[in-house]
C-alpha cells in the first residue's frame, strides 16, 4: 500500500507539471517573437527560478557536472528548443502529439539500459504509434509544416533520452539532486539561443509578462514538480503520465487563438494516446521465477 501511495503521489506531481507544460502552445503561438527569442528568454528565467529554489532549500544549484549530467542537460535542451521551433512551424497539436511519441522510444531504450528483453506487446505498441505518427504528415507537404513535424519527432527522441538520463542520474547518484542537470540544460538553451535572439528583442510589457510566466511557472515550477514525481515513478511511467499535456495543449491553443488541427492529426493523436494507455495499463505477462 505504501508503494502504491508513493506511485499515486508521483503521478499527481507529474500531472501537475503537465498541466503547467500544457500552456506552452498557447503562449508560444500568441507571442509575436521568434522561436529562439522565446526559448532563450524562457530558459534563462527558468534557470534563475530553479536555482533560487534550490538555494533556498540549502542545496547547490551549480555543482560540477559529470557525463550523465551533461547528457541529461543536452537532451533537455533539445526538447525545449525543438518544441518551440516545431510549434512555430506547425500546429500546436502536431507538435505536442509527435513529441509525446517519446514513450515508444523508451520501449527500446529502457530494456537496453536495464538488460530487459523486448516483449511482443512492446513491438505492437511501436508499430501502432509509428502508423499514427504517419497520419500527421498526410497532406502536410508544405515546407514549414513538414519541417515542424520533423522537428517535433526529434523533440520526442530528446524527451525520451531526457527522461531516461534523469532517471539514471537519480538511481546511480542518489545523493545528487537531478534538478541541477535541468538548471544546466536551461542555461545551455539560453547560451545557444540568446546570442541570436537578443538583437531586435524589444518585448512590450504584456509580452514580458508572458515570457516571465513561461520561465517561472511553465518551465521552472513545472520541472521542480516533475523532478519530485520522478522519485516515485519509472522513466516510462513519468512520460506516460505527462501525456496529459498532449491532451490539454491543443485545447488551450484552440480556445485562445482558434487554431484547429487537421482531422488526420486528431486521429493520429487519439491513436497515440490510446496505444500508450493500453501499453501502460495492461499488465505485463508474468515471468516464471528463476529456479
Amino acid at each position: 500500500m505504501t508503494a502504491h501511495r508513493e506511485h499515486l503521489r508521483g503521478a499527481a506531481l507529474v500531472a501537475a507539471a503537465a498541466l503547467l507544460w500544457s500552456s506552452s502552445g498557447l503562449f508560444i503561438k500568441a507571442l509575436p517573437l521568434g522561436a529562439l527569442q522565446i526559448a532563450g528568454v524562457r530558459s534563462l528565467v527558468a534557470a534563475l527560478t530553479m536555482a533560487a529554489v534550490v538555494r533556498l532549500r540549502g542545496g547547490r544549484p551549480f555543482p560540477r557536472p559529470d557525463g550523465l549530467s551533461l547528457a541529461c542537460a543536452a537532451s533537455y535542451a533539445g526538447v525545449l528548443i525543438l518544441f518551440v521551433a516545431a510549434t512555430k512551424l506547425t500546429t500546436a497539436a502536431n507538435a505536442i502529439f509527435l513529441q509525446f511519441s517519446a514513450p515508444i522510444y523508451l520501449v527500446f531504450l529502457e530494456p537496453w539500459v536495464t538488460k530487459r528483453s523486448l516483449q511482443g506487446r512492446d513491438l505492437v505498441a511501436v508499430a501502432l504509434c509509428l502508423g499514427a505518427m504517419g497520419l500527421f504528415f498526410v497532406g502536410r507537404f508544405e515546407a514549414g509544416s513538414f519541417t515542424g513535424n520533423a522537428l517535433a519527432v526529434i523533440s520526442g527522441v530528446c524527451l525520451a533520452l531526457f527522461a531516461l538520463t534523469l532517471k539514471l542520474k537519480r538511481e546511480r547518484q542518489p545523493d545528487a539532486d537531478p534538478i541541477s542537470a535541468i538548471i544546466l540544460g536551461n542555461l545551455l538553451v539560453a547560451a545557444l539561443c540568446l546570442p541570436f535572439a537578443l538583437p531586435g528583442l524589444r518585448p512590450t510589457p504584456l509580452q514580458s509578462g508572458m515570457l516571465l510566466y513561461l520561465g517561472v511557472f511553465q518551465i521552472g515550477l513545472a520541472y521542480l514538480l516533475f523532478n519530485a514525481g520522478m522519485k516515485r515513478l519509472s522513466a516510462t511511467a513519468a512520460v506516460v503520465t505527462g501525456t496529459l499535456e498532449a491532451v490539454l495543449n491543443p485545447v488551450w491553443v484552440f480556445l485562445g487563438v482558434g487554431e484547429r488541427p487537421s482531422p488526420y492529426a486528431l486521429a493520429g493523436g487519439v491513436l497515440i494516446l490510446a496505444t500508450i494507455a493500453w501499453y501502460t495499463l495492461r499488465p505485463s505477462p508474468r515471468r516464471p521465477a528463476a529456479p
